[in-house]
């Protein structure tokens, strides 16, 4: 009966162990931020590059615009080694070589970084506005504090010899607000 019991306890410690060791899936979430790591990590991302990630039940979709070829590619490579994820889709796109579109960036980010409002962000290791130009069309990409810095930064982004300006930034309450949970009512 000794035997018996410890036989039985040594079951249970190597079912226990076993099932503890078999790490659970990991949540969209976690995966989401290891991504988002992979991504701020990577030293080649500009001003000029802008990336989006999404993540759904482990399968993780790239999108938005690179200078380079190769930093499509880098990027993938570095989101692949994600613990967890099922699968990548690489849609950054890769924007042309021209002069024209070279000039521009240069220009409006010398005027918006340069404008004392936001001297602040050009400080930063990764300054969090990116201005994304596609044959002659501007678009102002990522975070500011308030809706006026939003409204200036589309300003001074103006006047160049751009076809267009679109403003996609988003302010922090905006960012915010779309990261809390939906409440539903019942």
């Amino acid at each position: 009966m000794k035997h018996l019991r410890s036989a039985l306890l040594v079951t249970l410690f190597a079912t226990a162990a076993a099932s503890a060791s078999a790490q659970e899936p990991r949540k969209d979430l976690q995966i989401f931020n290891d991504v988002a790591d992979q991504v701020n990590r990577y030293t080649q991302i500009t001003i000029f590059d802008s990336i989006s990630a999404s993540v759904d039940d482990g399968h993780v979709v790239l999108t938005g615009w690179v200078t380079m070829p190769y930093k499509r590619d880098d990027l993938e490579k570095r989101v692949r080694k994600v613990e967890g994820l099922l699968s990548v889709d690489n849609k950054i796109g890769v924007l042309p070589v021209s002069q024209f579109d070279d000039q521009l960036r240069f220009r409006i980010a010398r005027a918006i970084y340069g404008h004392s409002l936001f001297w602040g962000y050009a400080s930063m290791a990764n300054p969090p506005i990116r201005v994304v130009v596609n044959r002659g069309h501007v678009t102002l990409e990522g975070v500011v504090q308030s809706n006026v810095e939003r409204m200036l930064a589309r300003t001074l982004a103006t006047g160049f010899g751009e076809f267009d300006v679109t403003n996609d930034l988003k302010t922090d309450a905006e960012v915010r607000e779309a990261m809390e949970p939906r409440k539903t009512l019942n």
